[in-house]
């Protein structure tokens, strides 16, 4: 599935806004997610947030029956970056009484909502801030690390507990099966880093970059291209240039992109790496759902990868 695309123009991205007035969160179908990737809600549940479907994931994950949770940005189908936060959501957020966002300016609409509906009881959890990630860095897409949830889910446990103590024990239990859940995803990288160390690789965006880099993968694409993509900028010649080389030459082993974003530049990359027979594995930044958990997209990202090193021409989730 592809997100929004162009193929005649580039469409620009931009930093998400937080406006009262602006519904497009209901128009995109960008509501509060009350699916199955959200807890049930009940008298004495903690109410949680989510920024990104995949958080609020975890958060439920941590929290089982004891926690009601809404996760904000939840379609696959749309452009995080140009997420546009309406009063519903500045609502859902202002009950909140944990949240948990990335950071690094992939989510600033949480920040200002959190600021104008203060309740000083609420825990706020930053992924940025638990794996020491500098603000201005080049890639904002935490999740695809192998550091944050594990730090994440812990820092849940523990806020969880604050909030009912009652029910540490079965918090901290659930800490310790997500922990072990994520084994499988670590050993595929391990596993993928031993039998393909420093597999060339071409991107669009860094959206997996943390976990190509995690597994060895030699990143060709210039990060500046990489950027001029993320953020709905104008290459450079000289990047788009590069970026056709390592596909029409055959430079690299796998080409990935973005399935959420795409537009004619994008296109005619992908359409130069299936000419040249590279394999092709699209990837997501927002959890794609139903059907899948953190762990269950990761390792299914993790095997498109280790496909198309053994032969798949095209790798959609």
């Amino acid at each position: 599935m592809n997100g929004p695309s162009g193929t005649g123009a580039r469409f620009k991205r931009r930093a998400p806004l937080f406006s009262v007035a602006v519904a497009v969160v209901a128009a995109a179908g960008l509501l509060p997610n009350t699916s199955a990737a959200s807890a049930a809600s009940g008298p004495g549940k903690i109410v949680a947030v989510g920024a990104e479907n995949e958080y609020a994931n975890v958060i439920a994950q941590i929290g089982g029956p004891f926690v009601s949770v809404t996760a904000i940005m939840s379609n696959p189908n749309t452009d995080p970056h140009e997420f546009e936060a309406s009063a519903s959501v500045a609502e859902e957020v202002g009950k909140a009484q944990l949240i948990v966002q990335n950071g690094v300016g992939y989510d600033t609409f949480m920040n200002k909502i959190e600021s104008a509906t203060n309740r000083p009881d609420r825990q706020v959890i930053v992924a940025q801030d638990l794996i020491g990630v500098a603000s201005d860095a080049f890639n904002p897409h935490l999740w695809y690390d192998p550091r944050t949830m594990p730090a994440v889910a812990s820092a849940v446990g523990a806020d969880l507990s604050r909030v009912d103590p009652a029910h540490a024990a079965y918090f901290k239990g659930n800490v310790k099966s997500f922990d072990n859940s994520l084994q499988p995803w670590f050993n595929a990288i391990a596993s993928f880093k031993k039998a393909h160390p420093g597999a060339p690789v071409a991107v669009t965006e860094p959206v997996a970059d943390y976990m190509l880099q995690a597994a060895g993968a030699d990143i060709r694409t210039p990060r500046s291209l990489q950027a001029a993509i993320m953020n709905g900028t104008d290459p450079s010649p000289q990047d788009i240039s590069l970026e056709e080389q390592l596909l029409t030459k055959h430079e690299v082993k796998v080409f990935l992109y973005n399935q959420q974003v795409t537009d004619s530049l994008t296109a005619t990359f992908l359409s130069d790496a299936t000419k040249a027979h590279v394999p092709v594995v699209g990837v997501y930044e927002t959890m794609p759902t139903p059907g899948y958990d953190y762990q269950s997209w990761m390792m299914a990202e993790m095997n498109a990868l280790e496909l198309a090193l053994t032969g798949m021409p095209t790798v959609k989730l």
